[in-house]
């Protein structure tokens, strides 16, 4: 692929003399519209390319580009699933694309109607009370979760709970909010199964314990099979249970939180709803909670009469807006289009489909890449690299030769109690013969670490960009070329 000469930056593709566009002269002198010291009197540094080289380089840049239109994304954790183009449609109609946010609610019906739906629907999939659609990510919906929770423990005047317990296999935000929202981070490591350790949730839980942050199903792909125990026991010490939501893909229509214990969730809705993900945003945390906590909901929120859809702006218990404006409402339109496609029965199968489709990638790489925790997955599957096999191979040199083999990276030394971590999460959109060609390259190479395991610290070998030194990258990254 080096030696394509599209892979040339612009600058270097320049020969003197072209150019892509001709102007005419100017009718006046430059001087008669700037002053004298704005006048540049140097030729500026720019390509000279026609315009049809200059259309080629860019086309051709756009296709090194991964994107889920032309690639399978096997990040685990991420849920990296398709998102309708016909959404993309509907969000983007005028009404609701020109609608400024400052708009009176009387002149919003439309809009304020998708936002009162979307949450009916969300408390219809968890069973909670009530839901804001105000936060912008999964770990901003966290951080109002957190905020809620110590508000409500401040209303009841129980101030001195100040900590939160954060299991290792959470999401590596958990452990973020709870700092950031002023409270000590309880960490308790798994049991041998991978789950919760309930001995070491029972020494942790104290009269100054907040909230307990549980993902689930949690990082390494697993369902907490002692929900309700757990639940019981947070709740006798006076703690409330959080559930990070962003794992939902795995759940939804199974099972609804509000009947394992839940008292507050987020819903990152570009993960489990068929909304956009990834580039930095925007994305959609929705966050919900049991009745006793509905107060306690940022302002404004939404409301029905009966007549008219309004936003009810005043709660001395609430903690406030969170965000300036009312969320990323072209995510919650999408999220809507998702929800009214399908019904409560379409969700279980989708749900379904994630798990065997997580599980059918584990089984098939069974000899080559073994679970780290070998059971029945969820979502995703944690795989680990057999180091008696391959005592030379390192996940690092997995996810650099994928890319040759024309495959984005799983997600990798993360969770960070798995050695040689690879987190992959297929999604139910994708189909077997994907997965299958997925797997195919993995054992390939499986089987070029065993010939030749050398070859793979020099991956990749075909991409424009060859192995970068990682920690020169983030610490002095070049944003130039």
């Amino acid at each position: 692929m080096n030696s394509y000469p599209h892979n040339k930056l612009s600058i270097e593709k320049s020969s003197a003399g072209r150019r892509g566009v001709t102007f005419a002269p100017a009718a006046k002198d430059v001087s008669v519209y700037l002053p004298q010291n704005l006048i540049r009197t140097d030729t500026p540094r720019l390509p000279a390319l026609s315009e049809f080289d200059t259309v080629r380089h860019f086309t051709n840049l756009s296709r090194l580009n991964y994107c889920l239109d032309t690639h399978f994304y096997p990040l685990g954790s991420c849920t990296m699933k398709y998102n309708p183009k016909a959404y993309d449609a509907l969000c983007s109609l005028e009404n609701f694309s020109s609608l400024h946010p400052c708009t009176p609610a009387r002149y919003a019906q439309g809009t304020l109607e998708i936002i009162y739906k979307v949450e009916d629907m969300l408390k219809e999939i968890t069973g909670l009370a009530g839901f804001t659609l105000q936060p912008s990510a999964g770990a901003h919906g966290e951080f109002t979760g957190a905020l809620i929770a110590r508000a409500y423990h401040n209303f009841r005047k129980d101030k001195a709970r100040n900590e939160i317990i954060v299991p290792d296999t959470a999401h590596g935000t958990n452990p973020a909010t709870a700092a950031m929202c002023g409270c000590k981070v309880i960490n308790i490591k798994s049991a041998p199964d991978g789950r919760v350790d309930i001995e070491e949730l029972k020494k942790a839980l104290n009269p100054h314990t907040a909230l307990l942050m549980l993902t689930i199903p949690n990082t390494v792909g697993l369902f907490e099979k002692d929900i309700k125990e757990i639940a019981s026991l947070v709740h006798a010490n006076g703690t409330l249970l959080y559930m990070d939501g962003a794992n939902l893909n795995a759940l939804i229509g199974i099972v609804k939180p509000v009947d394992m214990g839940v008292d507050i969730m987020h819903i990152n809705l570009h993960k489990t709803l068929a909304t956009p993900h990834g580039g930095g945003g925007p994305g959609a945390g929705a966050v919900g909670v049991k009745p006793e906590l509905l107060d306690f909901l940022p302002l404004p929120r939404v409301a029905f009469d009966g007549k008219e859809y309004k936003f009810i702006a005043k709660n001395k218990k609430s903690i406030g807006a969170i965000k300036s404006f009312y969320g990323n409402i072209a995510i919650v339109i999408r999220a809507y289009c998702y929800m009214r496609q399908f019904d409560g029965k379409t969700l279980k199968t989708i749900a379904q489909n994630a798990v065997l489709n997580a599980n059918y990638v584990r089984a098939r790489l069974a000899n080559y890449f073994p679970a780290f925790f070998n059971r029945i997955c969820m979502h995703e599957c944690v795989l680990s690299i057999d180091k008696e096999k391959l005592p030379q191979l390192k996940t690092i040199d997995v996810a650099k030769r994928l890319l040759d083999l024309g495959f984005h990276a799983p997600t990798i030394y993360f969770p960070l109690l798995v050695p040689e971590a690879i987190m992959i999460e297929p999604t139910e959109t994708e189909s077997k013969e994907t997965l299958d060609a997925f797997a195919d390259a993995m054992i390939e190479i499986y089987n070029e670490a065993l010939k030749d395991p050398q070859s793979l610290h020099a991956a990749p070998r075909s991409c424009p960009v060859k192995r970068i030194d990682e920690v020169s990258a983030a610490r002095e990254p070049n944003l130039r070329w």
